[in-house]
């Protein structure tokens, strides 16, 4: 894919020594909440680029509809999150056409491929864990490996801006997880397999934190839960969920990039709900 104008823009205003504009990169962005993602940072972050991914790029209607209204803002990359190689092509892409990256959301998930969470024991799969764990947590930690150089030249374009360097952020890694997936929180049991995975994800979150919150400049990497979305994912649960706590994909990333907006690096390495609290591990 050829690089867009308002791409070439950004290398030459880099080359200048001029404050580029900010970059997004949403994984899992053909529909529901990475694609809001986009439309979101699209309408109320200008002039940022946003860079969407998903499997099946010619396929994903409203996100191709949504590129042709941005065509120089909006780029869409087929990235299947199952394949390393394609991470690792998406990434060098990004660095050719950008050189940075300041956002890094991994909102793609999978319940479970039978499309229903495990009840009990008896519904137990090594199938259906593996391809859940390889969706919702290794796929994430391999975006992580591949596009942490770019989110350490980022220009710390999203997050809360700080004057003391020592505490200046570069990048946020936005890692999407759920409220079932916390050990502390989990009174029902069952979906085996989404609740290990997201556990697993705050984990990769955590040890991500860390190890990128040494460099300088530090990138932030933090697991946010989004609530109940009015979903496909979800919509077999709807009945269960109280009153006024069934969100839209619009109210949702409205809140989460609130979240995000006040993050600096004294709030890495954490959990945090849809309403702005610390979930518990």
């Amino acid at each position: 894919m050829q690089p867009n104008r308002f791409t070439i823009l950004c290398l030459v205003l880099c080359h200048y020594g001029v404050m580029a504009a900010p970059v997004a990169l949403v994984q899992g962005a053909s529909r529901g909440l990475g694609l809001q993602f986009c439309k979101y940072i699209l309408k109320d972050k200008p002039p940022a680029n946003v860079i969407a991914t998903c499997r099946n790029p010619d396929g994903a209607v409203e996100l191709q509809g949504l590129a042709g209204q941005h065509p120089d803002r909006l780029t869409v990359l087929r990235l299947d999150v199952n394949r390393e190689k394609d991470i690792r092509e998406a990434a060098e892409w990004v660095k050719e056409s950008f050189g940075q990256l300041d956002l890094m959301v991994n909102s793609s998930a999978l319940l479970h491929p039978s499309g229903k969470g495990e009840t009990s024991l008896r519904d137990v799969s090594a199938h259906g864990i593996i391809a859940t764990l390889t969706t919702n947590t290794v796929g994430p930690l391999v975006m992580a490996k591949y596009f942490a150089p770019l989110l350490q030249k980022g220009g710390g374009g999203f997050g809360r801006r700080q004057t003391d360097k020592a505490k200046q952020h570069s990048g946020i890694i936005v890692n999407i997880t759920a409220k079932v997936g916390s050990i502390g929180d989990n009174g029902l049991g069952g979906w085996y397999s989404y609740r290990m995975s997201k556990v697993a994800l705050n984990m990769a979150t955590k040890n991500i934190s860390i190890e990128l919150g040494r460099s300088r400049p530090k990138v932030v990497c933090v697991s946010l839960h989004p609530g109940t979305l009015d979903t496909d994912l979800s919509r077999p649960y709807h009945r269960n969920v109280p009153e006024g706590k069934l969100f839209s994909t619009e109210r949702s990333v409205e809140y989460l990039m609130g979240i995000v907006e006040a993050l600096d690096v004294e709030k890495t390495g954490k959990a945090y709900s849809w309403d702005g609290t610390q979930l518990p591990w």
